[in-house]
């Protein structure tokens, strides 16, 4: 099979791909649907692509390809229940968490990176009214372990076995979980007995226009 061959090859299976899941392949997972010797040899194939305008690529992402024909649909995302926006509450396990979802949510694609890994939340509560995420709404996260100061996490706290959204701000010997709302009041944990879940990256709501009877 020639060099053009196998790249066209690829560029099919990249695009099958994308219609079926919604989201772009990884490396590993175009080596072994295109029956491609190693990575490099992916990686060779997938330079020449982005050169001939067929497709971009972000290095930093896992699934950062994009086809340049191709328009972003919409993305499916699953809905894995509720955080609390106010006090905590109780978190899926951890084998429900990443596995189950109660409902999915189609946002458009347009609104995540492409590769981000992502999941939805609806909000309970009311502790970052002042961040525009009130009651109601859904909020859309990155599934990651880390965050930057400031930033607004899906926080497990590992000793109360809950979870709660929260912008999250490191001190010294502790971690400050800070509501978007003067009436709340912080949350100050051990370093140890907290996991991020999540970084908040979008927010929907649904607005209703209630108008007076005439």
């Amino acid at each position: 099979m020639t060099p053009y061959n196998k790249r066209t090859r690829m560029l099919d299976f990249i695009k099958e791909f994308i219609d079926d899941r919604g989201y772009p392949p990884t490396i590993a997972e175009i080596q072994r649907g295109c029956g491609v010797s190693s990575k490099s040899v992916v990686e060779y194939h997938l330079r020449a692509l982005e050169r001939e305008g067929c497709i971009r690529r972000d290095a930093e992402i896992s699934r950062g390809i994009e086809v340049s024909s191709m328009r972003r649909r919409a993305r499916s995302l699953p809905l894995l229940g509720t955080i609390a926006a106010g006090q905590p509450i109780p978190v899926p396990t951890e084998d429900t968490w990443n596995n189950v979802a109660l409902d999915t949510v189609d946002i458009p694609a347009e609104m995540l990176p492409a590769g981000v890994q992502a999941y939805a939340l609806k909000v309970k509560g009311n502790s970052m009214i002042d961040a525009l995420m009130d009651d109601g709404d859904i909020v859309v996260l990155e599934s990651n372990k880390t965050a930057e100061n400031g930033e607004m996490v899906a926080a497990y706290l590992t000793d109360r076995q809950e979870a709660t959204l929260k912008k999250l701000y490191r001190e010294p010997g502790r971690i400050r979980l800070q509501p978007a709302n003067q009436s709340m009041a912080t949350i100050y944990v051990d370093p140890d007995d907290i996991q991020v879940q999540g970084r908040v990256i979008a927010v929907l709501r649904k607005y209703s226009l209630d108008l007076p009877n005439k």
